[in-house]
């Protein structure tokens, strides 16, 4: 796990704190949407599907942070759509920063070069960008030409700035080992990206193309032959040794869902970024009023498939902090991934 150390100690912190408050519920880091457009259509997105009207409006700064700071969660990642596109994300990253919130900002890089002047490098931002594969599999998933070149560069200009730059990586049944490996090489050894975040594809409900989304066996077996060789150690993933076991088929864990809670223009959605069973207008209706224990495979049939890191990351973070083994575990790959 490559989590910069500064963060690792305030997360940890963090969890602390809520064991002490005995705090059954608490958010580890928020998903803000401030807004749903985006300059590209991918095949395996659903938020795109708004309609017209929706796809136009743009969340108020202070609404922004004002969800993640009644959450109280140590870390935002801001999505969309494509964040870029609001007029004013450069100021809700400021504000966020400021309270010394983790933000991660998740771009396709389009707009990164051209937006880039109006952020300032800080060890609580990095842009995140999806890289889905390699120059043609990436293109053909966003379905347009030419964007993996330009996010390369984007990340490389980034770099050459001082900002921090995270990757995020999704794979579908279209994918193998080897493209998985192909894919982490390049920007674990080539473009030597800061952190890397990987996720089997969940089936979106609206998402045009509802063919090619993995299920858990699927997910396991190519996971567990990817990870082989020593690529799992030597990859700079930014996830815990407890998810990727998972992610291999080597561990199975609850969902937990409430743990990253997601907040955009309808309000906090039910349960989680990936289905919609309603929205309510303040964290603490979200937690209290919906009802947990009926999500989860096995509980939804919706959930069947999924293994996405919203549902399960949160859980093997919680069993790694209750166990003295897995957090030494933690603890020896942090310190690694930061030597590295």
């Amino acid at each position: 796990m490559a989590m910069p150390l500064r963060q690792s100690i305030r997360v940890g912190t963090y969890l602390f704190e809520q064991k002490m408050r005995r705090r059954e519920k608490f958010p580890l880091i928020v998903e803000l949407e401030p807004l749903f457009a985006c300059n590209l259509k991918c095949e395996g997105c659903g938020k795109i599907q708004h309609p017209a009207g929706v796809l136009k409006q743009r969340m108020p700064v202070a609404q922004a942070v004002g969800a993640v700071l009644e959450s109280g969660a140590p870390m935002v990642s801001i999505a969309g759509g494509e964040p870029l596109m609001h007029p004013q994300i450069h100021e809700i990253v400021r504000q966020l920063v400021a309270k010394r919130k983790y933000v991660f900002l998740c771009t396709n890089a389009l707009l990164m070069r051209k937006k880039m002047e109006k952020f300032t490098p800080s060890p609580y931002f990095a842009f995140a960008v999806h890289i889905d594969g390699l120059r043609e599999r990436h293109d053909e998933s966003v379905a347009k030409e030419g964007v993996f070149d330009e996010a390369v560069e984007a990340i490389k200009e980034a770099k050459r700035r001082g900002f921090r730059v995270t990757t995020n990586s999704t794979f579908f049944n279209t994918d193998t080992p080897q493209t998985i490996i192909e894919v982490l090489d390049f920007l674990n050894d080539e473009l030597q990206v800061d952190e890397m975040m990987i996720s089997p594809a969940y089936a979106y409900e609206k998402a045009p193309d509802q063919e090619h989304f993995l299920g858990v066996e699927q997910t396991r077996e190519l996971f567990r032959k990817a990870f082989g060789g020593g690529n799992r150690r030597r990859w700079r993933l930014n996830h815990s040794p407890l998810f990727l076991d998972f992610l291999e088929g080597k561990a199975d864990f609850p969902c937990t869902a409430w743990a990253i809670p997601n907040y955009s223009l309808f309000g906090w959605q039910r349960p989680c970024y990936l289905m919609s069973d309603g929205y309510v207008p303040t964290y603490r209706e979200l937690i209290e009023e919906t009802d947990w224990e009926k999500y989860g495979r096995g509980k939804d049939p919706r959930c069947a498939n999924c293994m996405a890191h919203c549902g399960y990351e949160p859980t093997a973070v919680l069993a790694t902090m209750g166990s003295l083994k897995e957090s030494l575990r933690a603890a020896r790959e942090t310190v690694a991934g930061n030597r590295g």
